[in-house]
């Protein structure tokens, strides 16, 4: 079901504005898809851009990471945060090198992450994260000991302040540049996955599960 959202002036597409997806419905199923997003924040004046995996529960997105990683440590200090998701279908190529362009669908969210140090709230958000990537994985294999979940910190950040934008369809190009003599067109594009292939270590017996040997991301 659609559900419409004002965008904040932080928020609001300007550039290519009627690409703006004002819609968190529409913005849900772009994050549900993706799996890896690029966190920026700025510390002691230097921007950083980390790239790390998420999952999402209903209005919040959660992060994970080594407690000792200098993201995490300035994330759950309560630093402003921005956290973009970026899902890539297709090159568009025009006939002039000016309107060559991209298919793509992207989420940009504002915020602020929390420490989440609930332990029962961690461990689902660990298993959110695990599901989001691979379904059927987290219950196929050994669950975090205590050593391990005090050296990973989980972080919430609200889905609040956000925009997505969208572009889809053919090419455009200026009407006098339809004559020009070349190919134009879109070259769509795809996550595709290969064969899964056998650990060194595997231990007899094993197959490949279906969640692995059917692994597919799509729209």
């Amino acid at each position: 079901m659609s559900q419409p959202y004002t965008p904040t002036p932080r928020t609001r597409v300007v550039r290519e504005a009627e690409r703006a997806v004002y819609d968190r419905e529409a913005a849900y199923r772009i994050l549900d898809e993706g799996f890896l997003c690029h966190v920026g924040f700025v510390t002691d004046g230097q921007p950083f851009v980390i790239p790390t995996s998420y999952g999402r529960k209903d209005a919040s997105l959660y992060i994970h990471g080594s407690a000792a990683s200098r993201m995490l440590r300035q994330m759950k200090d309560g630093v402003p945060i921005c956290v973009t998701v970026t899902l890539l279908d297709g090159l568009v190529l025009a006939r002039s090198i000016f309107n060559h362009s991209m298919n793509y669908r992207s989420v940009v969210i504002l915020g602020k992450a929390t420490l989440v140090d609930d332990p029962k709230e961690k461990l689902e958000a660990l298993r959110l994260l695990s599901e989001h990537i691979l379904p059927g994985r987290w219950s196929d294999s050994r669950q975090p000991n205590e050593r391990e979940l005090k050296a990973t910190s989980v972080l919430r950040l609200p889905i609040e302040e956000f925009s997505a934008k969208v572009r889809q369809g053919p090419v455009v190009d200026d009407e006098e540049d339809y004559s020009f003599p070349t190919w134009a067109g879109v070259v769509p594009l795809e996550v595709k996955t290969g064969e899964p292939i056998d650990d060194a270590r595997l231990l007899p017996g094993q197959s490949v599960p279906a969640y692995a040997r059917h692994y597919s991301r799509g729209k």
